[in-house]
Parts: structure tokens; C-alpha cells; sequence
């Protein structure tokens, strides 16, 4: 049985400067966010787009910080909409008390939607086309943040027999008990696996959607298992059929990324539709 090492959150400490490893993966997910967008740019159909809505590195950057914006005020509202609604109605004012934590990614994947949907309207592309090209690159920022969720002892996994070879105690939790290290699956799962996955179906053109549609269904299929093994928000624990929160908020996802995968691939052949 392991003991979670209880790292200092703290990563480098420059006088009144405190450098954190969490802030650390966020810059890790931008990094790879914006070396793996370069390299979309090399795929099909992007690279062959010409004129007005050629694609190029400035997209890149445009997009991830629209991205992040969406990220971090579509993760603060879902939580607040999601997890505990009641709680926030009657406190409004600490909506915005980010530092006491609290972000959901169904939040932030709602915030991002948004976001591009303001950039696929300004550049004047379709609106499936901007995400087909996110969406690969994704995975990587997911696997970014479970690693800082794992040196930060958070989010652990639900008790486990502790002959289980890589379960864990996380003495953050309050119990000395074996848990599983859900950070851990859900860095392989919906990250490493999830990228390689999208990647690898990426690199052949699809028909237009078919990309954003497998993301929405294997991030779906993939936090869906790991919660099996993920402790429940305290004040919710399992609802309806014994299932999370986070669960029943993956349903709509694998729904409906099966049902756009489907639509999308009823045309007769890929669809670029871009101005050249």
C-alpha cells in the first residue's frame, strides 16, 4: 500500500514570489496546447485552406486564450449551477471567491463552446471546423490538470483494498484508509489514451464534426469509468442509479457525441466549408 508523498504545493519560492505546481501543469497545458495546434496546422483539410480563412499560428494563440477565458468562467458557473446551486443562490457574491475553489469541467467545456463560437463568427468559419481543429489538442491540458490534482493530494479516489498493488493512502482526505488514485486513471484515461485516440483519428480527414463528435464520446466513456473509482462530492454523494454527478453530466456527452458522429457522417464525402 503507497502513501500519497504530500508534496510541497509550492514548487519554487522566489522571496515574496510563490511559484505553484499547479500553475506549473496550467502552463504545461498551454505549451502543448499551442505545439499541438501548430502541428494541426499541417493537417488536412486545414493546410490546404487558402485566402480569407487560411489558418495560422495567430489562430493558435487567438484560440486558447478565448479558451481559456471559457475555461475558467464556464468551469466557476457549472460549479456553482452544477454542484451546488442552492449554496449560491443564496450567497451570490462568492460566485467570484475563486480562491476557495470549485471549477467543473462540463462548466468549462460549455464555457469553451462558447468562446469559439464568438471566434468561428469574428474569423467568419464554420463554427465545426474551429473545433474540429481544437479538439485533438485538447487532451493533453486534461492530463496536465490531473497531475497538479495529484500533487495537490485533491479529488482522490474512493477506498480500496489495500492489497490492490498501487492503492493509496491520501492523508489530505482525512482517513488513513486505502483509496484508489483516481487523479491517475483519469490522467491515462482521458488524457494519455484519449489524445493518442483523437490524434491518431485526427490525422486522416474526417467528414466536418466527426472529430469534435468522437471527443464528446470518448471524453464521455472515459469519465464516466473513472468515476467508478472517484469519491463523490461529499454534499451530493451517488444520485439516481447509484451513479455521480459527474456520471448523470456525462450522459448528454456520449449521447450526443454518438448522435453527431452519426449525423455528421451521413454526407457523401468531408466538407471544408471555408472561403478560399
Amino acid at each position: 500500500m503507497l502513501i500519497h508523498p504530500q508534496f510541497n504545493p509550492v514548487a519554487l519560492q522566489l522571496g515574496p514570489l510563490a511559484i505553484h505546481w499547479y500553475g506549473l501543469t496550467y502552463l504545461a497545458a498551454f505549451g502543448f496546447f499551442v505545439w499541438l495546434g501548430t502541428l494541426r496546422l499541417h493537417h488536412q483539410p486545414f493546410a490546404r485552406i487558402t485566402g480569407a480563412g487560411v489558418w495560422q499560428r495567430k489562430d493558435v494563440e487567438d484560440i486558447l486564450f478565448l479558451g481559456v477565458l471559457g475555461v475558467v468562467l464556464g468551469g466557476r458557473i457549472g460549479y456553482c449551477l452544477f454542484y451546488k446551486p442552492e449554496y449560491y443562490f443564496s450567497h451570490p457574491l462568492e460566485i467570484f471567491a475563486v480562491w476557495q475553489g470549485g471549477m467543473s469541467f462540463h462548466g468549462g467545456l460549455l464555457g469553451v463552446i462558447v468562446s469559439q463560437i464568438w471566434f468561428a463568427y469574428s474569423r467568419a468559419r464554420p463554427f465545426w471546423q474551429v473545433m474540429d481543429f481544437i479538439a485533438p489538442c485538447v487532451p493533453t491540458g486534461l492530463a496536465c490538470g490531473r497531475v497538479g490534482n495529484f500533487i495537490n493530494g485533491e479529488l482522490p479516489g474512493r477506498f480500496a483494498d489495500p492489497s490492490l498493488p498501487w492503492a493509496m493512502v491520501f492523508p489530505n482526505s482525512g482517513s488513513m484508509l486505502a483509496r484508489h488514485p483516481s487523479q491517475v486513471y483519469q490522467f491515462l484515461l482521458e488524457g494519455l489514451l484519449l489524445f493518442v485516440l483523437l490524434w491518431l483519428y485526427a490525422r486522416h480527414e474526417r467528414r466536418q464534426g466527426q472529430v469534435s463528435a468522437v471527443f464528446l464520446l470518448g471524453y464521455g466513456v472515459f469519465r464516466f469509468i473513472a468515476e467508478f473509482f472517484r469519491e463523490p462530492d461529499a454534499h451530493l454523494g451517488l444520485l439516481s442509479l447509484g451513479m455521480s454527478m459527474g456520471q448523470w453530466l456525462c450522459v448528454p456527452m456520449i449521447l450526443g457525441g454518438a448522435g453527431l458522429w452519426w449525423w455528421f457522417g451521413r454526407g457523401k464525402a468531408s466538407t471544408t466549408l471555408a472561403r478560399s
